[in-house]
C-alpha cells in the first residue's frame, strides 16, 4: 500500500478556530468528528499547493499567509501510514461556502476540547494553542483507539 499525504489547516480569528463537522458523506473516516480543512495532495502538488487549493474548494476562503506547524504521522492498523502536514493561518480573505463534507462552525478555542474529536488531535490542538515549536507526532490507532503518541518539538 501506497502511504498517504495530506494537509490540514486551523484558521483563526477572534480567538477560534473553524472547524470542520464531518456530518455529509456516508463513508467517511472522520464521520461525525470535528477537524480542520485540508485533505489530500493531488498529482505533482506541494503541501503549500495542497494547503491552498483545499482551503479554497472546503471553505470558499484565499489564504494569504500560513504558517507550517508541525508533521502528524498516523498510523492506524494494518492501513498504511498518513503523512500530515498541519497548518494554522490568520491571514485569509473571502466568504465562507457550504462545504460538501460538512459543517463549518466558527468554535471558540475554550470549546474545542468538547467537540467529538480525535484523541490524537486532541494532542496537536494543545499544541496548536499554545504555540510550541515545529513538531513531529506519531499516532497510533487500534480500531479507531488511540493506544501510543510519540512527540519531538523542535529546540
Amino acid at each position: 500500500m501506497k502511504s498517504q499525504l495530506t494537509t490540514l489547516c486551523y484558521l483563526e480569528k477572534e480567538n477560534s478556530y473553524l472547524m470542520l463537522h464531518r456530518v455529509k458523506k456516508e463513508k467517511d473516516i472522520n464521520k461525525d468528528k470535528w477537524i480542520g480543512v485540508g485533505g489530500h495532495f493531488e498529482f505533482q502538488e506541494s503541501p503549500e499547493d495542497c494547503l491552498i487549493r483545499e482551503v479554497k474548494e472546503e471553505t470558499g476562503l484565499s489564504l494569504g499567509s500560513f504558517d507550517f506547524r508541525g508533521i502528524v504521522t498516523f498510523c492506524s492498523d494494518d492501513d498504511s501510514a498518513e503523512y500530515m502536514f498541519l497548518y494554522t493561518s490568520k491571514d485569509f480573505s473571502g466568504s465562507l461556502i457550504d462545504c460538501d463534507e460538512g459543517t463549518l462552525e466558527w468554535v471558540p478555542f475554550e470549546k474545542i476540547e468538547s467537540l467529538n474529536l480525535w484523541e490524537g488531535d486532541k494532542i496537536f490542538l494543545r499544541l496548536l494553542q499554545t504555540n510550541a515549536p515545529f513538531f513531529t507526532l506519531k499516532l497510533i490507532y487500534k480500531n479507531g483507539q488511540l493506544i501510543e503518541s510519540k512527540l519531538n518539538l523542535s529546540r
